[in-house]
């Protein structure tokens, strides 16, 4: 593939976040990562070089904006820099995962919308084009006044379950928040599922205290989110869903944050296996129970689609004939 794309000036640049997806979206593209150096001063300042030309090019930058947030987002925008500053044709940003994105709305007085400044510093910065998956909020999307392509992880997660028999009605795809039902319907429908949410009497700070609406007794029980963090949400989940009756749980986020502990609470929680995409390297330790999926060729094929200005509407589905 690498030279069907040869003669239509794309490059794919990897920045220090997350370089084994970028290698793969390398090698599912045909498509070489570009050369650069980025590098670290003692004070922390950050200097990038560029060791190839992309005068006239069409760049993609492949970053994911997680921990240590702050710099991978100031690596970030230092690249953008260098690549407009050497006349490259367009700069598209592949974000797998987008820091700062849940912080899309004013939940108390006085707090800002960081999604929306980091959108305004990355337009301004000069770049054409965002490709993230899964964000917090699909509005974050209208933060910026560029496209914004948001794929999706659902239907490499159902693909997975169907492969491993987990469908149809003895399975129950759980929300652990009123927020994710849409998500958990999502999931549920490719499943040929029902699905359940886990409630609280008080508010969410007291987990200990949920119930779950829906039918899970004698089920199999999938808990989704977008993002796993502190992995106290699908723990607290899964003690509450085997009370009430679930034979085997599992746990699908698309974003593996954990932080650090999140191994310890998780592999102390009734959950089977825990599904993730490899959006973000973490470099704490992941729990005895991980699955990873790779979303490589899910970003690869996007990223030729809209090189080639083809249509993404193709890659957010899936059949369970495909799987």
């Amino acid at each position: 593939m690498a030279e069907q794309y040869a003669d239509k000036q794309i490059k794919l640049f990897s920045l220090t976040s997350n370089l084994p997806i970028a290698e793969k979206i390398a090698a599912a593209t045909g498509i070489p990562l570009g050369k650069i150096s980025s590098r670290q001063f003692s004070d922390g300042e950050i200097m990038i070089n560029i060791e190839e030309t992309v005068r006239g090019d069409d760049i993609y930058i492949i970053q994911s904006t997680s921990f240590p947030v702050n710099d991978n987002l100031w690596e970030l925008l230092i690249m953008i820099d260098a690549c407009k500053r050497a006349s490259a044709n367009s700069i598209n940003i592949v974000l797998p995962y987008f820091g700062y994105s849940r912080q899309d709305r004013i939940a108390s007085s006085r707090e800002p919308i960081t999604a929306k400044l980091v959108a305004n510093m990355l337009t301004k910065a000069g770049i054409d084009r965002v490709l993230t998956l899964d964000l917090h909020a699909v509005q974050v999307q209208g933060f910026f006044d560029i496209p914004v392509d948001n794929l999706f992880t659902i239907p490499l997660f159902a693909k997975e379950y169907c492969k491993l028999g987990l469908s149809g009605e003895d399975v129950v795809v759980v929300s652990p928040k009123n927020s994710g039902i849409k998500r958990a319907r999502s999931l549920a429908e490719y499943l040929n599922s029902p699905i359940a949410i886990i409630d609280y009497s008080a508010d969410d700070k007291h987990r200990e205290q949920g119930y779950v609406i829906g039918e899970v007794a004698g089920k199999k029980a999938i808990i989704i989110d977008d993002i796993l963090n502190t992995g106290k949400t699908f723990a607290e989940a899964a003690k509450v869903l085997e009370r009430a009756g679930a034979t085997d749980i599992y746990a699908v986020a698309s974003h593996g944050l954990f932080a650090n502990g999140a191994a310890e609470v998780l592999e102390t929680a009734p959950i089977r296996d825990i599904l993730v995409t490899d959006s973000i390297r973490t470099l704490n330790r992941t729990p005895n129970n991980t699955t990873y999926i790779t979303a490589s060729q899910l970003i690869a094929d996007a990223i030729i689609r809209i090189h080639e200005r083809k249509p993404l509407s193709p890659l957010f589905s899936f059949t369970p004939e495909e799987s």
